[in-house]
């Protein structure tokens, strides 16, 4: 199959968290037909027409939106004692940047770490559920009000274990183009939003990661200037904390490093340590080697993270739910050169694509999904 394709409609490839909120994409396979009755995907087999809303950036400084909203947001770390058995990573000596002779955190809230503490005894859950796996923050999860005591609550439970926190920021204006993940914030809400996450990540390290999917999936929607727009005001935020700031870079079988790199420069690629790639999609990391380090010298020599979680087997072409996949390497594991900085678990294996080839409707907790991961990686 050739390495970039045509691309559909709009269509996204990836799925996540609680109720089927984050999600991805990769169309080489048309979706498959959902079963009657299930109503997990707003997205038809065939392709349609996309109806995108449309916005502008509400623009400014993060201390422009802080006034213009009002919002009164503790802007530097607040300790909270948060009483839970975290996990930690050391990570590989050869790491660089924000992981260099760090930990990394595991969230004992995580799905795996749910099923374990259900009950779930079985070896490979339970090596999961030990794994750093990024912490996503939907507005759907963790809305106005409330993310910010959330992000510190995890920022303060990083601290108690000597740990880097790695978050996910994934609630842009139209979100998904309407598809899979549909959902996020207004125009307006948004930069409420991501000035409560910026604020509320405080003086300790930490890692964000900004909207998966969105800057490629932009120019297939009717709103690519507005998305584009509110993906730069978001970087623009984030920019000015503490964290190392990678924004999504889609992946290798997706859009044309120089495709890519023109989109972000356009959200300011240079404000911020660099771009994530392969983010819930299943290419080899020898694959995302090279399209990242293409990328990253079109921009500056940016840095970047690769999502490994469920590439172990590479990619088969279907991005639903696709058997015969393994978990990938673990966090920090591999050797880093060039650009690269990481490689990170972003997407939580167990987590469903959707209701396709087997699985629960997307984002629900699938266990024989993630035994299955194990088992083709020889866990």
């Amino acid at each position: 199959m050739a390495r970039h394709g045509p691309e559909p409609r709009c269509r996204r490839r990836r799925r996540g968290r609680a109720d089927g909120l984050v999600a991805h994409r990769r169309g080489h396979a048309r979706p498959p037909p959902l079963p009657p009755g299930d109503t997990s995907s707003r997205t038809p087999a065939a392709p349609r027409a996309i109806h995108c809303r449309t916005g502008s950036w509400w623009g400014g400084s993060l201390g422009e939106v802080r006034r213009r909203t009002a919002l009164v947001l503790a802007s530097v770390f607040v300790p909270v004692i948060v009483v839970a058995a975290g996990f930690v990573f050391l990570v590989n000596a050869q790491s660089s940047g924000p992981f260099n002779a760090q930990r990394i955190y595991v969230d004992p809230q995580g799905a795996a770490a749910t099923a374990v503490a259900e009950g779930n005894g079985d070896p490979v859950v339970e090596r999961v559920a030990a794994t750093p796996t990024a912490v996503w923050l939907t507005p759907e999860e963790h809305g106005r009000g409330e993310v910010g005591g959330y992000v510190r609550s995890v920022v303060a439970d990083a601290a108690t274990t000597g740990s880097v926190p790695v978050f996910v920021v994934y609630g842009v204006p139209n979100r998904d183009c309407g598809n899979f993940s549909v959902g996020g914030l207004s125009p307006t809400a948004y930069p409420e939003w991501v000035a409560e996450i910026a604020s509320s990540l405080g003086e300790q390290r930490s890692v964000v990661i900004v909207e998966p999917d969105s800057l490629s999936l932009a120019i297939e929607c009717e709103d690519e200037d507005e998305q584009v727009d509110a993906i730069a005001g978001a970087v623009s935020m984030l920019a000015e904390t503490t964290a190392w700031v990678y924004v999504d870079g889609g992946h290798s079988n997706w859009r044309s490093a120089d495709d890519m790199a023109a989109l972000l420069r356009r959200v300011g690629i240079d404000r911020i340590r660099g771009f994530s790639t392969n983010v819930s999609n299943f290419n080899p990391t020898s694959d995302e080697r090279d399209y990242a380090e293409t990328l990253s010298a079109l921009v500056g020599g940016a840095h970047y993270v690769i999502d490994t979680s469920r590439n172990g087997a590479g990619s088969n072409g279907d991005w639903c739910n696709p058997s015969g996949r393994a978990l990938g390497a673990t966090p920090l594991s591999e050797p880093t050169s060039g650009a690269m900085d990481a490689n990170l678990w972003v997407k939580a294996p167990g987590e469903s694509d959707g209701a396709c080839n087997g699985g629960p409707r997307a984002g629900a907790w699938w266990p024989s999904a993630v035994e299955e991961l194990g088992r083709n990686a020889g866990w």
